[in-house]
């Protein structure tokens, strides 16, 4: 038996009995962060002010900055757009195995082409790169799997900026996930620093080309707009002294505090503080809204990131809006854009193809007189029948 069930049984009999006392306590916290919200939705300076004062405690918080608009600003679904263009690009990795025969990575792009209404069949694109030998090292030694999934989200907005001059316009590029490319952003890690560089290079191109872009985060967790109500129910005081350890509204998020979006409604758009602010500048700043892609009975809350050029055109907005609504609705009654969909399907690398690299690897290796190495014991072991686990 790999699993004690009997101690599994005790926790989840023990969380059980706390289950109540905590849907209580966070129903109490979610009506606090209510009336906060309604306290503060006509009084977006002054809560700006509220958070550049945080910031200044903290360069490293994260949460929304609020614009011009009502924090309760709701916008309705705009009409169906035909006359754009859709490109989406998402992206797969085999990562290095040190327990494996062969070191190598594997970034996979897959791209597609959409335009609604036209009658025109989609076009697929991929984009494989392999990686080995000296590739898998960088100044201070192996790249790192982080460093690997920076690659991949650079080389997805690389192929929409590549794909972009083929199209006619109006041009909208989506990817799944935020626009901001995550990893150490501080420090001495060298290999962020210069893939945020090419990161920002791409998204600047992809702006001189007249083209919309904007990352699709379904079910997100994230309390960016709840942790800026936190920061306006504390005194001064509070804020410069304990501002990091200070969550009075810690369980409530922001999917839950947008739910009164009716469905095909966008919230308004709000600017990201973060650390990654003083990196994303000038028309390159990240910017987000909600967006409740689902139905009335059904609501499903969405954040959209945009970077500032999108976030300050009502016109793209509108565009990123209704043609989200749009591919959302083809998948029916679990809601996700169907061109993103369609991205990952043509970028997954499946197991049987991982395995065929290798042996082409592999061959190629031995025909040329090189020696190649056996996996690790260890990884021999778990390989043996009857030893698999998920």
């Amino acid at each position: 038996m790999a699993l004690n069930f009997q101690q599994v049984f005790d926790k989840i009999k023990q969380i059980g009995k706390g289950a109540k006392a905590h849907q209580e306590n966070l129903e109490a916290l979610r009506e606090h962060a209510r009336h906060v919200f309604e306290a503060w939705a006509d009084k977006p300076a002054e809560l700006r002010d509220k958070v550049e004062r945080a910031r200044q405690a903290d360069p490293n918080l994260r949460c929304a900055l609020p614009l011009d608009e009502n924090l309760d600003r709701v916008h309705p679904a705009p009409g169906d757009t035909n006359s754009v263009t859709l490109l989406a690009a998402d992206g797969s990795q085999i990562l290095p195995d040190r327990h494996a025969a062969l070191q190598y990575s594997l970034v996979n792009v897959g791209a597609i082409v959409l335009r609604p209404g036209s009658g025109q069949a989609p076009e697929v694109f991929t984009d494989s790169s392999l990686l080995f030998g000296d590739e898998l090292y960088t100044e201070t030694g192996m790249v790192s799997n982080e460093a690997i999934e920076q690659r991949r989200d650079i080389a997805e907005r690389k192929k929409l900026l590549d794909l972009a001059p083929d199209y006619p316009a109006p041009l909208l590029a989506l990817t799944d996930g935020p626009v901001e490319l995550w990893g150490a952003k501080n420090g001495g890690e060298d290999d962020y620093r210069r893939n945020l560089e090419l990161h920002k290079a791409v998204l600047s191109q992809l702006q001189a080309k007249g083209v919309t872009v904007a990352g699709y985060v379904d079910k997100p967790g994230a309390d960016l707009v709840v942790r800026t109500l936190e920061i306006a129910t504390l005194s001064g005081e509070e804020v410069d002294k304990n501002i990091r350890k200070l969550h009075p509204l810690r369980g409530v998020n922001d999917r839950w505090l947008f739910g009164f979006l009716p469905a095909g409604a966008r919230s308004a758009v709000f600017g990201l503080q973060s650390s990654s602010r003083a990196h994303y500048t000038g028309d390159l700043s990240l910017h987000f809204f909600y967006l409740n892609v689902g139905q009335a009975r059904h609501p499903w809350l969405v954040r959209v990131e945009v970077p500032k050029w999108v976030a300050e055109e009502a016109g793209s907005l509108e565009l990123v809006q209704a043609a989200l609504l749009q591919q959302c609705r083809i998948m029916g009654a679990k809601p996700y854009p169907y061109i993103l969909h369609r991205a990952h399907e043509i970028a997954v690398v499946k197991f049987e193809e991982k395995r065929q690299v290798e042996q082409m690897l592999e061959l190629e290796l031995r025909a040329a007189g090189v020696e190649v190495e056996d996996g690790s014991n260890k990884q021999s072991a778990k390989d043996l029948p009857g030893r698999s686990r998920k």
